[in-house]
């Protein structure tokens, strides 16, 4: 073989070599794994539920009720496991004056939680409690009772929800300013 043969066959074999070990690194594949691990977050209001205000009314002579709405802003960063809200109060008093301890009712359900804005959530479903609601009422304060639950793998991300009070005034309520202390807790698992 020539000299210039011998180059030839040298450079093609220099190639050929490089070629497959180009292909070789190209056409492996190796299989990785990628994993997060998210930890659930507490559960807790955002910020304290808002107070209650019903509006005045004046005298009258028949049975009447005022309504209010409260919201609750929960947050439950990566929980799954649901939460509970629960309430107790005092009863509506004015001096030596007081309202049945069954006068605070949510009479239906409260409208399907909203998400926050920049917040993406899966909202609360409560099948567990039923409604009408009548929130416990004492001279001191009752056990509380539930009064929203998100059932586990709901409520998780922050959300706002708005329940409708209803007090009923009997005719023959004296007049005052009648007031109650409610205790709301928010806990977590349905």
């Amino acid at each position: 073989m020539t000299q210039t043969a011998r180059r030839r066959r040298a450079a093609l074999e220099l190639t050929v070599g490089f070629l497959a070990t180009f292909l070789c690194a190209v056409g492996t594949a190796n299989a990785v794994t990628a994993s997060v691990t998210i930890l659930p977050g507490p559960v807790g209001f955002l910020s304290a539920p808002s107070n209650v205000s019903f509006p005045s009314l004046g005298p009258g002579s028949n049975d009447r009720t005022v309504s209010a709405a409260q919201s609750f802003n929960v947050g439950a960063a990566g929980s799954v496991s649901g939460w509970s809200i629960s309430a107790t109060s005092t009863t509506f008093s004015s001096g030596t004056h007081a309202l049945p301890t069954a006068a605070t009712t949510i009479f239906s359900a409260p409208s399907a939680p909203r998400c926050d804005a920049r917040s993406t959530c899966t909202v609360g479903v409560a099948p567990t409690v039923s409604y009408p609601y009548v929130l416990p009422a004492g001279a001191t304060q009752p056990t509380a009772t539930k009064l929203f639950a998100a059932t586990p793998g709901t409520g998780i991300g922050n959300e706002t929800f708005r329940p409708t009070w209803t007090l009923s005034l009997p005719a023959d309520l004296h007049d005052g300013s009648y007031r109650s202390t409610w205790t709301i807790s928010l806990t977590t698992g349905p």
